[in-house]
């Protein structure tokens, strides 16, 4: 087996994100589910669009965000995910580049247009994001580049990319290609309504083609049905490898085998927008255990980047990230395992 060249490949929708600050009367107003990711149309979102305030156009979808993390802290990232030869899909494969990750899916020249998630943010910071994915949902195994999940540590996949059926092949595809070159699987179950659509899907391929489970209290329960939190983790811990399961200011729990870490919050001045928590935490967490720290550091690695996220608009970092963990752990924590 070849020493890997990649930290983290993370598939997912390649999306622009489109924040706005509204109240809950907006939301009631437009019928949008609060605290959730509901997928739309084109129509629907150009509705929202000039229905909404002020806005700020960011890059985004759930496994770049992630990515863009992963080399924040210096890791080295690749993302795979589907755009449109338009303006939004230029600005997304400047940005994600801009923030040192590797992209060169080649831009669809026909079909829908890129795709963007309009987020709406109230003032307790819960974001309520309305999806049209566009040209992402036409990611398919062709689109898997062979050469780069081979040579990741870890090929990490966006659950939401689950509504898409040449997406879940895609996904198989890199599962097969990842194992077969000795490396990881990693899935986030990303949406609460995404795993009651799928849990049976979800736990079938999770039990065949997944190492490393990310999901937070809300999805985990709903995967298993179960009646709280210490019941789903306990089914958790047989389905997969290794599982990081956060709890928001809880914190989260990392559940390896009979191995279990309990990872407190990092502390944040304000919670201003909590777009990109958990993507976030993924990329601390993807990162810590790729560059050879242990499960709970790699957990407070996964903290600390969720807090910055958390504490402007946004779902990427606006901190160096790597310089934010050294002065954090400080040099006897941040000794590698």
């Amino acid at each position: 087996m070849t020493a890997p060249k990649i930290d983290v490949v993370g598939i997912g929708n390649a999306l622009v994100d489109v924040l706005s600050k509204t109240d809950d009367a907006f939301l009631e107003a437009h019928r949008i589910n609060k605290g959730s990711m509901t997928l739309i149309d084109e129509l629907r979102a150009v509705e929202l669009y000039d229905a909404m305030g002020p806005a700020v156009e960011v890059s985004g979808g759930s496994a770049g965000n992630t990515a863009a993390g992963v080399a924040s802290l210096g890791g080295k990232a690749v993302f795979l995910g589907k755009v449109r030869d338009d303006q939004l899909g230029t600005i997304f494969t400047h940005d994600i580049r801009a923030t040192g990750v590797g992209f060169d899916t080649p831009h669809a020249t026909m079909g829908p247009a890129t795709g963007r998630s309009m987020i709406l943010v109230t003032p307790d910071a819960a974001r309520s994001m309305n999806t049209y994915l566009g040209a992402a949902v036409e990611f398919g195994p062709d689109d898997v580049n062979e050469a780069q999940v081979e040579a990741a540590q870890v090929t990490y996949m966006e659950g939401y990319l689950w509504d898409s059926p040449s997406a879940k092949a895609a996904f198989l595809k890199a599962a097969g290609l990842a194992h077969g070159a000795g490396r990881k699987v990693s899935l986030t179950l990303s949406d609460p309504f995404l795993v009651d659509r799928y849990k049976e899907e979800l736990k079938e391929f999770v039990t065949r083609h997944v190492d490393i489970v990310f999901a937070n209290e809300e999805e985990v329960c709903g995967l298993f049905d179960a009646p709280d939190f210490d019941a789903a983790l306990q089914e958790m811990r047989h389905l997969c490898d290794v599982a990081a399961l956060t709890r928001s200011e809880k914190g989260a729990v990392i559940v390896s085998g009979q191995e279990v870490h309990v990872v407190d919050a990092a502390p944040v001045p304000e919670v201003v927008d909590t777009t990109g928590a958990g993507d976030l935490f993924a990329a601390g967490f993807l990162f810590g255990i790729t560059n050879g720290y242990g499960l709970y550091d790699s957990g407070r690695i996964g903290a600390i980047a969720a807090a910055e996220v958390i504490s402007h608009v946004g779902a990427r970092p606006e901190q160096n990230l790597a310089e934010l963990i050294a002065g954090q752990l400080g040099p006897a924590q941040a000794q590698r395992a």
